[in-house]
């Protein structure tokens, strides 16, 4: 009997406990220091990814702050089934914590390309499709550059880097981490930026279909992947929390300075 009932308590709690994970809101907050920074003024981003179904609520951007000079949206703000009302009301309140700048995620275009491209357009945003923006950090360039969706067979990344000078400093966006290596076997990115993988979005210790997302530091360059801020298929999670990540960024001080 009571065997019976610690069943049925867990069948209950379990499932109730991982919908619960599935609707957290995370901020993680990372001081990143980069050596190549050309200058000690500290440049803050706001990084999103795999939004999908869940609502971007003031709650959330209040416990972002001000300040930031970059929103990065790593893809899959959408997916079918999502309506666009949702969609361009997520883009209209990211708009506001600071400038847009969106790649596309594998999911994205099943709610309609085009309607993506005219709510990003709205409010001023940049959709990066194999291309780099420069962005100004109090007079010194910041580079953020950006691929479109590895699945659609239109990344490029080649082209996206064509016209980044190697020695400034950079900031690579891709959905997808699985291009990272790619990017730093030809390239000299700074910081990495992805989502995708949820981290494996339902974990069993650690056991998981994809690995938990990490902010890891390289020899070069730092790497963040993200568990991301929704789920796809099912609205549960469990060892790998929701998360967006507000990133400051800081000249890396010498240890004998």
């Amino acid at each position: 009997m009571r065997f019976l009932i610690t069943f049925i308590a867990t069948a209950v709690f379990v499932p109730l406990l991982m919908l619960k994970k599935a609707f957290e809101i995370n901020v993680r907050h990372h001081q990143i220091e980069l050596s190549n920074l050309p200058n000690q003024n500290p440049f803050r981003v706001f990084f999103i990814s795999d939004i999908h179904r869940r609502k971007i609520s003031n709650h959330l951007i209040n416990q972002i702050g001000t300040g930031i000079e970059a929103v990065i949206i790593g893809g899959d703000l959408a997916e079918r089934g999502v309506s666009l009302k949702k969609v361009e009301e997520n883009i209209n309140r990211l708009a506001k914590i600071g400038p847009l700048y969106y790649v596309w995620g594998n999911n994205d275009r099943e709610v309609g390309e085009e309607h993506i491209r005219q709510y990003i357009l709205n409010v001023g945003g940049i959709i990066l499709e194999n291309e780099a923006i420069c962005v100004n950090n109090q007079g010194e360039p910041i580079w953020i550059v950006g691929i479109d969706d590895v699945s659609s067979g239109r990344a490029d990344i080649p082209k996206s880097f064509a016209f980044v000078p190697e020695n400034d400093t950079i900031i690579f966006v891709s959905h997808t981490p699985f291009v990272f290596n790619n990017v730093k076997e030809h390239f000299n990115p700074n910081l990495l930026l992805a989502g995708h993988t949820h981290g494996g979005q339902i974990r069993l210790g650690k056991w998981g279909y994809y690995q938990k997302g990490s902010l890891r530091y390289g020899q070069k360059d730092v790497t963040l992947i993200s568990n991301g801020f929704g789920t796809t298929l099912i609205p549960m999670r469990l060892g790998a929390p929701a998360e967006c990540h507000v990133l400051t960024l800081k000249k890396k001080v010498p240890a004998n300075y």
